[in-house]
């Protein structure tokens, strides 16, 4: 694989069981809830995921007001083809459509800050992330 063999789309033409092993593989517990996380997806404001032929192997969602705010959930990219321009590419199409928003939000993991703010993101004040959370 390299990065030029990458396709990346706005279609959502994907299964559910493609959008699962990419979550499986990432650990994140959506996975437990297959039809809710698929449907979550699927009527995203924008979605956006990468393609090396057949296989999805990155996917970036948006969830926005049309208008003010936008919030960035989920950001993901198969293990295997991370650390080669992949992730980069999906946030800068995702923020790339907001560019002009009053607030561009994102909750990051302590493992993926860096690479936020590599991307021009930073800490918002003096906030901090809270949730009520239904996964493990």
């Amino acid at each position: 694989m390299t990065e030029s063999s990458i396709q990346y789309t706005e279609k959502r033409n994907f299964s559910i069981d493609s959008i699962l092993n990419l979550y499986k593989a990432n650990e994140w517990s959506a996975a437990e809830k297959p039809q809710k996380l698929y449907d979550g997806l699927m009527n995203s404001h924008y979605l956006v995921s990468a393609w090396d032929g057949d296989r999805l192997v990155g996917l970036g969602n948006a969830i926005s007001d049309s208008y003010l705010v936008v919030y960035y959930p989920h950001l993901l990219v198969l293990p295997t083809y991370q650390k080669q321009g992949i992730g980069y590419n999906l946030l800068h199409m995702l923020t790339s459509k907001y560019k002009n928003f009053h607030q561009r939000i994102l909750v990051a993991d302590n493992d993926a800050v860096g690479f936020y703010k590599k991307c021009g993101f930073e800490r918002a004040g003096k906030t901090q992330p809270m949730w009520i959370y239904q996964g493990k």
